[in-house]
């Protein structure tokens, strides 16, 4: 027998051509098979599984975990006074766990938790297009509002999850080395242990809305690349350029709509007296650039032509 036979058999030809007109595909209104919801697809959990198995995720969060132990023999192998009641924030470090807290957020919140939320959220669309897969997860078919929208609150979640776990353990190496003694302000100003605890938990919630322009910048370019490098690396780019800019007290006023002109508004919650002021303005234009970049975000991903 030829082996084209199989293919040329009248009996197979007519059974599979029955079968086929047999066959009814149904299809909803707007042109989808029937009960496909675009609801079900890249559901949250699974993608945040996803962001969770993966290296760069687990070695964020153990350095997190690392760096208060780093601090902490930093401050065992020099000199430090643990009865200071005065100086900034890395001369009052060892003066409770409290302080301690402030110090790692003061030290980490100028490069390291931009970067991170910079990494999560730089990563996540274009790391898909340089592995090729991003194609196949939009032919699922997973829409594309859904797939950015998803990808977006995963990053969001971790995110947020790193700046409240590195005050976190801080505070736990902090208390356990130099006690949960009184918060204690650079102005002099002195605090019991649990307004210590609100202040620093509210510094995180600020310090979360402060970094949304910076989400929304790295989602933007995660979006207009397929290199995820570079899109990490330039959000952290612009904003080491924007504190650079914002030391030139030349450019007066016009420093106050740099984006991380607010960074460190969160110091005004050291103080028995909190000011609103800086922290309300540094809010709302964290929150104007976020959103405005990630609505360009949106609508790039929507109209870019996925090859990859």
């Amino acid at each position: 027998m030829n082996e084209h036979d199989v293919h040329t058999d009248p009996g197979a030809l007519k059974d599979l051509t029955e079968a086929t007109r047999q066959t009814h595909f149904e299809v909803s209104e707007d042109g989808s098979p029937a009960g496909y919801k675009a609801s079900r697809t890249l559901r949250l959990r699974v993608e945040l599984a996803r962001q969770i198995r993966r290296r760069r995720t687990q070695l964020v969060l153990g350095f997190l975990v690392l760096l208060p132990f780093i601090l902490v023999v930093s401050f065992e192998l020099g000199q430090s006074n643990p009865n200071r009641r005065s100086g900034g924030f890395v001369d009052l470090a060892t003066a409770s766990g409290i302080n301690f807290v402030v110090l790692t957020l003061f030290v980490s919140g100028s490069f390291l938790l931009p970067m991170i939320v910079a990494l999560f959220f730089g990563d996540t669309i274009a790391s898909e297009a340089s592995w090729s897969s991003l194609k196949y997860l939009l032919a699922a078919p997973v829409p594309r509002h859904r797939l950015l929208r998803q990808k977006a609150i995963s990053s969001g979640i971790l995110s947020v999850f790193a700046l409240a776990l590195l005050p976190a353990v801080a505070l736990a190496v902090g208390v356990s080395w130099y006690g949960a003694g009184e918060m204690v302000s650079p102005t002099g100003e002195a605090a019991p242990f649990g307004d210590g605890v609100i202040g620093v938990a509210l510094a995180v919630c600020y310090i979360s809305i402060n970094l949304f322009w910076v989400a929304g910048l790295a989602l933007f370019l995660s979006v207009s690349t397929d290199a995820p490098l570079g899109a990490v690396g330039g959000t952290v780019l612009v904003s080491i350029v924007s504190q650079i800019l914002d030391q030139i007290t030349a450019l007066e006023d016009l420093r106050n709509y740099l984006p991380t002109h607010y960074a460190m508004a969160w110091a005004d919650l050291l103080s028995t007296d909190i000011d609103w002021s800086e922290m309300t303005k540094g809010a709302c234009s964290a929150l104007i650039y976020g959103g405005v970049f990630t609505l360009l975000a949106a609508r790039r991903f929507v109209r870019k032509d996925i090859t990859s």
